[in-house]
C-alpha cells in the first residue's frame, strides 16, 4: 500500500485516503485500483477479469472468476479479506450471460470469497472501456476498528 502524496501547492488538498495496489501488479495511470480512508473502509475501482499480463480469459464465468481473484488481491494490499466485504456493484455487458450459469458462478464466487455475501447490484451496460472485459465490478470492504 502506498500513500497518496499530494504536490506542495496550497491550493491542492491534501488528500485523506492512501492508494490500494497489490505488489506486482502494473500501477494505474490516472486512477487507483483501490482506496482506503483513515476509517479503514476500502474502495475499489471497476477491477476487471484480466491477470497481471492485461490476458482475459474466454467466457463470463472465468472472467469473473479472475475479478474475484483480483478483488481478493487488492482487498489482500489493504489488510483485509472477504469478509469484510460490504458490497459488490457488478457491470455486465450481458445480463443473460450473467445468468446463464449460476452454478458455474457460485462455485467461482465460493472458490475465492467463500461463504461471505455482501451487499449486491448487477447492472447491464452497452459496453466496458476494455473491449474484452465482459463483466467488471467495483467493491467496497469495511475494516473494523480496533
Amino acid at each position: 500500500m502506498s500513500e497518496t502524496e499530494s504536490a506542495p501547492n496550497a491550493a491542492e488538498p491534501r488528500l485523506l485516503h492512501k492508494t490500494v495496489s497489490p505488489e506486482g501488479w502494473p500501477q494505474p495511470k490516472g486512477y487507483a485500483n483501490a482506496v482506503m480512508t483513515d476509517g479503514g473502509i476500502i474502495y475499489t475501482g471497476g477491477l476487471v477479469g484480466w491477470d497481471r499480463e492485461g490476458r482475459f480469459p474466454e467466457g463470463f464465468v472465468a472472467q469473473a472468476h479472475q475479478t474475484f481473484r483480483n478483488i481478493r488481491d487488492v482487498l489482500e494490499a489493504a489488510g483485509a479479506g472477504p469478509e469484510h466485504l460490504t458490497r459488490l456493484t457488478w457491470y455486465v455487458t450481458s445480463v443473460e450471460d450473467y445468468l446463464a450459469d449460476p452454478k458455474g458462478l457460485g462455485r467461482a464466487y465460493r472458490d475465492v470469497f467463500g461463504r461471505c455475501f455482501p451487499a449486491m447490484a448487477t447492472v447491464e451496460v452497452t459496453r466496458l472501456v476494455e473491449p474484452e472485459a465482459v463483466v467488471e465490478i467495483e467493491a467496497t470492504a469495511v475494516l473494523p476498528r480496533g
